[in-house]
């Protein structure tokens, strides 16, 4: 199962999967997380679990 964003607590979300005829299926989104070493306010680098769009909007340093 995909992990939690540390910075904006995207995780993933349980639904259905809804067919044509209406008969459904429970399924999983799951947000796009990758992990990337960040610098922390305090200056130090570490391995965080960032989400895609926490990425593009620039909410995280890369080291």
């Amino acid at each position: 199962m995909a992990k939690r964003c540390d910075i904006c607590g995207k995780e993933p979300k349980a639904g259905n999967k809804v067919a044509h005829s209406k008969s459904t299926t429970r399924r999983w989104w799951k947000p796009n997380v990758h992990k990337v070493k960040a610098v922390l306010k305090d200056g130090s680098v570490k391995k965080i679990n960032v989400c895609t769009s926490c990425l593009k909007a620039g909410k995280v340093t890369r080291a």
